[in-house]
């Protein structure tokens, strides 16, 4: 059971703190099967990370299909039973598996090819993509896959290159957005699997690419882009919301979203009333990293509400093996000088452990 939210850092040994802080962590490694050797052993057995992220390419590697942790459907199945059993604790295993151009357990590992959300979104027929987002659920399931970061609720714009471009908005109206996402989250659901809602505040009207630099949404970004995260959030469909590395002078003059206290707690949190586990996009994107130090952009990130934190480690910023380990020290050692508040990593840890329980699936 975990601490009470009145407990303070005096209270709890280093060792407890670093626990807390790595229960946080979302993090990624290199291989298809788990060797000895294998940094993923550590992150599991010592550090006891919170979640791993699972793709399919390694792009900091040969990029070439099947390069990082998905080669076929039995070798994902026997890694993900792996990873757990080697965690033996609760594990959120997670995947970017949206359809379309973003889809981890892709053809040519033998998993069905499901239709981008703008092809669902532009069908009209919420039945289309609730039957579509179980053809994804199944795959999840399949793989051993809990939570999904899906589905994409940016709206659409023809100009974002890394949203519009690739056809990962359901569409330019927000609520037909929202729509959508809702029948595509009742089908993970049905059979179990976790939704995850990104990117908060609004990425679709962003006119470049976050993954390379930062990003300034302020003339272009428009208040309906909070609809569907409204919606999902009023009906309890969202189990976890994602960030964007977005910067948004109409809502934080001074700070990105990932980083930014007035999105996260008093915009997510306390506006919009959301109380389930908030994620960030990967903290080592240029849209941070080029701007803020990993020690500060960590601890703003926290500090701001941030419950997980993904380091998928699979970038243009490179693979470092002990990146997990240096961000728990990080985080530990905030804790201890008082630039984070232990009742913060409490207060993300009491969300997460409600997120790591198993689902009760439905009759699809």
């Amino acid at each position: 059971m975990l601490l009470a939210l009145t407990a303070s850092a005096d209270v709890l040994s280093r060792d407890s703190v670093e626990r807390l802080a790595a229960r946080m962590l979302i993090v990624g490694f290199k291989g298809d099967s788990i060797t000895p050797d294998n940094p993923v052993v550590s992150y599991l057995k010592d550090t006891k990370v919170g979640g791993i992220i699972l793709f399919d390419i390694d792009l900091t590697g040969s990029r070439k299909l099947g390069s990082r942790n998905v080669t076929g459907r039995d070798q994902i199945k026997k890694l993900t039973d792996d990873l757990r059993q080697l965690a033996g604790y609760p594990l959120l295993i997670t995947a970017d598996q949206e359809g379309g151009l973003v889809q981890r357990l892709k053809p040519q590992y033998g998993f069905e090819a499901v239709p981008s959300a703008k092809e669902l979104g532009m069908t009209g027929s919420t039945d289309s993509t609730y039957r579509w987002s179980l053809v994804l659920a199944q795959q999840l399931k399949d793989a051993g896959i809990d939570l999904n970061l899906a589905p994409e609720v940016d709206v659409h714009r023809d100009d974002c290159p890394v949203i519009g471009q690739l056809d990962r908005a359901y569409s330019h109206n927000a609520d037909s957005v929202a729509i959508h996402a809702e029948a595509a989250i009742d089908a993970f659901h049905a059979l179990g699997i976790k939704a995850t809602l990104k990117h908060f505040p609004g990425h679709g009207s962003a006119t470049a690419d976050s993954h390379y630099g930062l990003t300034d949404v302020t003339a272009n970004w428009d208040e309906r882009e909070l609809i569907p995260f409204k919606r999902l959030i009023d009906s309890g469909m969202a189990d976890a919301i994602m960030t964007a590395h977005i910067f948004n002078r109409k809502l934080d003059p001074d700070l990105p979203a990932t980083l930014s206290k007035k999105i996260i707690n008093q915009l997510l949190r306390e506006k919009l009333g959301y109380t389930g586990v908030i994620i960030t996009d990967d903290l080592y994107m240029q849209g941070i990293i080029d701007n803020y130090d990993i020690e500060n952009a960590l601890i703003l990130a926290i500090d701001a509400g941030a419950d997980m934190i993904i380091v998928g480690n699979n970038i243009t910023t490179g693979f470092e093996s002990d990146r997990p380990a240096k961000l728990v020290n990080i985080i530990a050692d905030a804790v201890e000088n008082g630039r984070i508040d232990v009742a913060r990593l409490i207060e993300a840890n009491q969300r997460i452990e409600q997120l790591t329980k198993p689902s009760q699936t439905q009759q699809p």
